[in-house]
């Protein structure tokens, strides 16, 4: 059985992962209207990312006795100045994912609950990889700021991006497909 303290942050994280599948789903409508479709492509696999990290901790907590607990989502925003602004607000997110993620490690140290700090390990892999992969684009980005064929390179390359092995599929429902 789950810490009750643990359950609540682990909830409050697997709430905040719905609102980042909600601001890269609305980050790809913006690039979508924008006729930017790569960028928009690749924010819509950002979005599903997100929602496999969601059904990820989800599945989690239901395995430790847990509660999963579905809170309200704030609306993200749905206007950004420039593709540039767009990808600055999603690595500022991240970085904030990836200091919430610390606080519930911090956490599951504290009350020593190992197999809970033994799960977190993989977000913690998975924001190095988050926070690089859209660092690396704001840098280009900047590189090319102004100048539109710069962009529409950009826009190509994130067109080419796949889903990623790391989405975990929903386990099947007992008694389903029997």
């Amino acid at each position: 059985m789950i810490d009750s303290a643990m359950e609540e942050a682990l909830n409050g994280h697997l709430n905040h992962e719905f609102y980042s599948s909600y601001l890269y789903l609305s980050m790809s409508a913006w690039f979508q209207r924008t006729g930017l479709r790569g960028h928009a492509h690749w924010m819509r696999l950002q979005s599903r990312e997100e929602q496999g990290h969601v059904t990820r901790m989800y599945n989690y907590l239901l395995d430790r006795d847990g509660t999963v607990v579905l809170g309200s989502i704030e609306a993200p925003p749905t206007e950004w100045e420039t593709p540039q602004a767009a990808f600055n607000a999603a690595y500022l997110h991240e970085q904030g994912v990836t200091q919430r993620i610390n606080e519930l490690v911090d956490l599951s140290l504290k009350l020593r609950d190992h197999a809970t700090h033994n799960f977190l390990q993989w977000f913690v892999r998975e924001q190095v990889e988050e926070e690089a992969v859209v660092s690396d684009i704001v840098g280009r980005s900047k590189l090319v700021a102004g100048d539109g064929r710069g962009l529409i390179l950009i826009d190509q390359e994130l067109a080419t991006r796949r889903p990623s092995p790391n989405v975990e599929p929903p386990p099947p429902v007992l008694g389903e497909g029997a």
